[in-house]
């Protein structure tokens, strides 16, 4: 037992030096910039009436970029979407009514497809309904995307939280790839298993995007954007993450109801495979559980205890969201996370898994 408990206290203590490490690393945007070419505000929606006003408002509030074009794609919404979208941008957006999906197509890649195909810019930016953009938002991530010669950048939004699993749940994202993925090495690299992207808010050269093969290629992907990033990359294409938290906002899921919903239709695949998600869920829980059930059997389990905390208040502070009470509660964050990928492959044997009223394959 007690060689096991140093074990783990080398392991996590590694683990938040290399957070440290990537938050000192995490490349920030560049304020103010001016952009000379031509960006294409992609944004997908399906009943997204609730969010679609303040998305459209804050895209065509973009200072920095002397030619824009700014389309939305009405995925079949069943609510008021295009009449809000309409409200709010009038003629300065270009509206697409779109169908459902054609066999081998999930809903978000054949929506992004779409709006690729209308686009005119050298510089494609997809951007979420639920995402709302800081006025130099675009025009400094298009900077930092040409300063650094990358193909692709994914400026990872700071993310609004409000229930408790939400709250429980959400600082995972960010507090996940600053522990696990090495940025640098991510970023230059040729490895597409090292790739990773946020379809909340990308940026993507448009040369390199069509080289890939675009949404196309990911067409039947759950979670498309980590999808496009390994095509991205295997097209000679380099990106990342970039620190976002100053650049938008995110409120990805309204409501415990809606995470439990959100995350079960895609965990089963966001590793690449169902046993990938049962070894993420038991990595999760063995750093993140396990040292505290050590407690009771041996005090040398504190540090590995506690150095799951501070990776989480080092991940905090870096996304400007709570860095204290919700970093305390790192072990219960970690059971729900696990029990979501439960839930996630259970529905997956089951064929019960659906989002917006369309079964996932």
């Amino acid at each position: 037992m007690t060689a096991f408990a140093l074990l783990l206290d080398i392991l996590v203590v590694l683990l938040v030096v290399h957070t440290a490490v990537n938050v000192v690393l995490l490349r920030r945007p560049e304020r103010d910039g001016v952009v000379s070419e031509k960006v294409s505000v992609l944004m997908p929606m399906r009943d997204e009436a609730a969010h679609a006003a303040a998305a459209v408002t804050s895209a065509l509030a973009q200072c920095g970029l002397t030619d824009q074009e700014t389309i939305v794609y009405d995925d079949g919404s069943s609510d008021d979407t295009a009449t809000m979208v309409h409200a709010a941008g009038g003629t300065r957006v270009r509206l697409l009514t779109g169908t459902a999906p054609p066999p081998g197509w999930v809903g978000k890649p054949h929506a992004c497809a779409r709006l690729a195909e209308a686009a005119t810019g050298s510089v494609l930016v997809f951007v979420d309904a639920d995402v709302v953009l800081a006025p130099d938002a675009v025009a400094s991530a298009v900077t930092l995307l040409r300063r650094t010669g990358l193909a692709f950048v994914s400026p990872y939004p700071r993310q609004l939280t409000g229930s408790l699993l939400e709250r429980l749940v959400q600082p995972l994202l960010q507090w996940s790839w600053l522990t696990f993925l090495p940025l640098r090495l991510a970023e230059h690299g040729a490895r597409p298993s090292l790739a990773a992207a946020n379809g909340q808010f990308l940026v993507v050269d448009t040369e390199t995007y069509r080289r890939a093969g675009g949404h196309g290629v990911v067409r039947g992907d759950v979670v498309e954007d980590m999808a496009l990033a390994r095509a991205l990359v295997r097209a000679g294409g380099r990106g990342t993450f970039v620190d976002g938290s100053s650049l938008a906002t995110c409120r990805m899921y309204d409501g415990g109801r809606a995470v439990v919903e959100g995350y079960a239709k895609s965990l089963w695949c966001a590793f690449g495979s169902q046993a990938a998600a049962l070894g993420v869920a038991g990595l999760m829980l063995l750093v993140g559980v396990v040292p505290w059930a050590l407690l009771a059997a041996t005090p040398l389990a504190w540090p590995a205890a506690a150095g799951g905390i501070v990776g989480r208040v080092i991940a905090a502070l870096r996304a400007g969201n709570r860095p204290v009470v919700d970093a305390l509660l790192h072990p219960l964050s970690a059971l729900c996370f696990a029990a979501l990928v439960a839930v996630s492959l259970r529905r997956r044997a089951s064929g019960t898994l659906t989002w917006k009223a369309r079964p996932v394959a």
